[in-house]
């Protein structure tokens, strides 16, 4: 699927439509799957927009009522700077930060893993949006240093939304 069939379509369409539009938009996430495929099937959006906002409550409610899975869910990003990014979109996103040299791609995974052990069960995530490796860093340099986990799972509830609205726009067909 290289675009993204019409909104309208979504609750008359098999399951792996479904699961197909939720990768392309999000990640491979069986967690997501089994979280949204209910609501994909029983009710038509007016957009990909609503869609992603309803997504975005859903996931706002898990981080009061079901850590683990939403930990399952953010975890399907990869990590920024990765060699080896299965998501074709991810691929994309990504090929501005895999330049600035040997020194700036251990030093993000530095900060990668430096993330991951302030915040277990996170992995950042970032709307990445044209912004270069530096500015990328000190963000998760920031958020790293504020230490606030529930702030920081409201953050990639948000950016994981953010990337979703932007890959709509532009698989839309």
């Amino acid at each position: 699927m290289a675009s993204l069939p019409s909104i309208s379509t979504l609750p008359h369409s098999p399951d792996s439509t479904l699961t197909t539009v939720l990768d392309l938009l999000f990640e491979p996430s069986p967690p997501l799957h089994t979280l949204t495929l209910p609501i994909l099937r029983s009710t038509t959006f007016p957009s990909y927009d609503v869609l992603i906002t309803a997504v975005n409550a859903q996931l706002t409610a898990l981080a009061t009522s079901d850590i683990d899975t939403l930990s399952q869910i953010l975890c399907s990003h990869p990590r920024l700077g990765e060699k080896k990014v299965d998501s074709e979109q991810s691929r994309k996103e990504q090929a501005q930060l895999q330049g600035g040299g040997e020194e700036e791609g251990a030093k993000l995974k530095s900060l990668n893993e430096e993330y991951e052990r302030a915040f277990p069960g996170l992995r950042y995530v970032v709307f990445v949006n044209g912004r270069p490796r530096p500015i990328i860093m000190e963000n998760m340099r920031a958020r790293i240093d504020r230490g606030d986990i529930v702030a920081e799972r409201q953050e990639a509830i948000q950016a994981m939304c953010d990337i979703a609205a932007d890959r709509a726009a532009k698989l839309q067909s």
